[in-house]
């Protein structure tokens, strides 16, 4: 019997098979009237949360919520599969075929001759072997243009630095972010949007190196930064609330003192 033509509820499949099922029932005639409407790209969205979500549980230490928040992933991911194998496109089983020739071919040094290589040399390699393997034209080939712009900013310094297009020591980046703050504080003079808007770009570009130097993730880095700025934030309405008056009722200088108190 095909997959798509299992009982859920056979007591002899595994989990990844059970949910395999359930998904081929949702999407059938006699499924969900919700599962059957969605496409590729209206799932998009939950694809994408569902992975925000990943991130958290993981940020949070709370192993249960990764645990749920992982099982809402493959959900997802299985839910695509599905669509391809009713389009006569592929189906899980070959997805998960190519990521594991994929993932043997890129670990020559597991799999073949065996070599003891440090983090930073593998994910070099595994750069290398998709460009010479043809998988890849370009280097930087593979970045998503949908990716939030600090991680790309991150993964494209780290893909150019795993073919020897990279600084050698975090101390030539930081000339560098100093060298791009003296160009913003030199387009101050005669401020020009465009040229504005270039060199700031310049600016975080190299932030990001600095970071992926520092073996600092920025887009973590950020949304701790912006967690702290919101709990403090909010504490500084707390007390303009119980001062009874409102924001407008105090001068600059005086917020700054209370931002300083709760710092």
């Amino acid at each position: 019997m095909q997959d798509s033509e299992r009982n859920p509820l056979e007591p002899n499949l595994s989990p990844f098979e059970r949910l395999v099922a359930i998904m081929a029932v949702l999407r059938s005639e006699r499924g969900c009237a919700w599962d059957r409407k969605q496409t590729h790209q209206s799932l998009l969205p939950y694809l994408i949360e569902e992975a925000y979500e990943v991130v958290e549980a993981v940020e949070s230490g709370d192993s249960d919520m990764l645990c749920e928040e992982l099982g809402d992933l493959i959900c997802q991911v299985v839910f695509h599969a599905q669509m391809a194998k009713e389009a006569n496109a592929f189906d899980i089983d070959d997805a998960l075929k190519r990521i594991g020739d994929k993932l043997i071919q890129r670990h020559p040094h597991i799999f073949g001759d065996r070599k003891e290589l440090n983090p930073q040399q593998v994910r070099d390699q595994w750069e290398k072997i998709k460009v010479e393997s043809g998988e890849k034209k370009s280097v930087l080939a593979g970045l998503p243009k949908s990716m939030p712009a600090l991680l790309m900013a991150y993964r494209m310094g780290e893909k150019a630095g795993g073919v020897g297009f990279d600084w050698t020591d975090p101390s030539e980046v930081m000339d560098k972010v100093l060298e791009e703050l003296d160009e913003i504080r030199g387009e101050l003079a005669a401020p020009q949007r465009d040229r504005l808007a270039e060199e700031i770009g310049d600016l975080l570009f190299a932030v990001a190196s600095l970071s992926r130097k520092l073996q600092v993730d920025p887009e973590h880095a950020l949304r701790v930064a912006l967690a702290k700025f919101r709990d403090r934030f909010s504490r500084l309405e707390d007390a303009v609330r119980q001062s009874g008056r409102s924001f407008e009722d105090y001068t600059l200088e005086q917020l700054e003192q209370i931002w300083q108190r709760i710092k």
